[in-house]
């Protein structure tokens, strides 16, 4: 165990090892340096192909690779990034690398991130990707809503995951789901599965509250979205696909949720474009199917869905019941904006485009089966504790 104590401690790029627990005291605050040569550059994700900003990136503040049963947690300690001047070379095109994460752990197994408040991450915040079992919970993330892709938390190509009761606010989706980009994530061929959301609080004026995508060309199927509550946010529970990603997504179960003031409820994107490189297949056609609604409740609307499958590639199996929708004082004449998707809704007010029809009532499935990692009990420790 490392134990950080009260006070303020700067440090660049450190990693972390197996059967090991990082303990930052409530009072402690551990600053990112804002030294660019303070965070060595790392190999390229296999199923990326390049960095997300540049074809380098950089190592995350807080690092791990090939680890078994690794615990980063606290009092509700502070890991401050110090992003601004990332934000700036990024804005600016200053940057030849991707700029760094606050937590990344690769190829990793019993992984729990915890009771931690992470502020100003130059980049992504939590970003656990080719990891099993893993528990992320008790998290409050923040940044400023205008900061480029501060993504709060991305499991990617991740199997067995938890990401319960976590408050975000954020300059990109507070939670976005991936699995690879283009023809190296079809490559590397590892899905994100048996996903469970649960208790989000989201604030993100310009995206969404739980993304899938944009890249999932490893495959995304059995995420579990549940009680999330979404306000000031662009958007709900948001499919970002394209053509040449190919893959799918698939089985999702979304329900219980409030959102208000949002642009759109439902929005599915079939054209979100932005490649690695020339080298996707334009053939390479997702699959979107079986993707499930209900329960929801949104107030202060402008849209209520802008879904767009893609041409000969229809997004098939949309379930979506009892929901209720106002709209705000001034809604877009189009509600409903519909091309390419098929499905049946029930019980949704306002009434959905003709490609939705109301069926007779019925209630979009959610599984009732537990996944393993629903039984996975949260790490706990203190410094009394450790001490002893």
């Amino acid at each position: 165990m490392l134990i950080v104590p009260p006070g303020k401690w700067l440090t660049g790029s450190f990693n972390l090892t197996s059967h090991f627990t990082l303990y930052i005291h409530k009072d402690a605050v551990l600053l990112g340096s804002q030294d660019e040569s303070e965070w060595p550059e790392v190999a390229i994700l296999p199923s990326y192909g390049r960095g997300r900003d540049a074809p380098g990136r950089l190592s995350s503040l807080i690092f791990g690779t090939n680890l078994t049963d690794v615990v980063v947690t606290g009092g509700n300690g502070t890991i401050d990034g110090q992003g601004a001047p990332w934000w700036k070379k990024f804005r600016n095109g200053e940057l030849n690398v991707t700029r760094p994460y606050l937590i990344q752990i690769l190829f990793s197994n019993q992984v729990q991130i915890s009771n931690l408040t992470l502020v100003n991450s130059p980049s992504w915040n939590v970003h656990t990707i080719y990891c099993s079992d893993v528990v992320i919970q008790w998290m409050t993330v923040l940044a400023p809503v205008d900061s480029p892709n501060t993504d709060g938390i991305n499991p990617d190509s991740c199997r067995n995951t938890r990401i319960e009761d976590c408050f975000i606010v954020s300059g990109d989706d507070c939670i976005a789901v991936k699995s690879g980009w283009d023809q190296y994530g079809n490559k590397f061929g590892m899905p994100t599965q048996q996903l469970v959301i649960r208790r989000l609080t989201c604030i993100s004026p310009d995206s969404a509250t739980v993304a899938l995508g944009s890249e999932m060309s490893g495959g995304i199927q059995d995420v579990r979205i549940e009680d999330i509550t979404a306000i000031n946010t662009q958007s709900g529970v948001r499919i970002k696909t394209a053509v040449g990603r190919g893959a799918f997504v698939r089985d999702i179960y979304v329900r219980r949720m409030f959102t208000k003031t949002m642009e759109y409820v439902f929005w599915m994107t079939g054209s979100y474009g932005s490649h690695p490189d020339n080298g996707f297949d334009p053939k390479a056609l997702p699959e979107i199917k079986r993707i499930n609604y209900r329960d929801i409740v949104a107030e202060n609307v402008t849209f209520a869905a802008r879904l767009e499958g893609i041409s000969n590639d229809p997004f098939t199996g949309i379930c979506i019941s009892n929901v209720t929708i106002t709209l705000t004082k001034k809604p877009k004449k189009l509600i409903w904006n519909c091309t390419n998707v098929e499905g049946v809704t029930s019980n949704v007010t306002p009434p959905a485009c003709d490609l939705l029809p109301e069926k007779k009532p019925i209630e979009c499935p959610f599984p009732e089966d537990r996944l393993p990692i629903e039984d996975v009990k949260l790490k706990s420790c203190s410094i009394a504790s450790a001490v002893a």
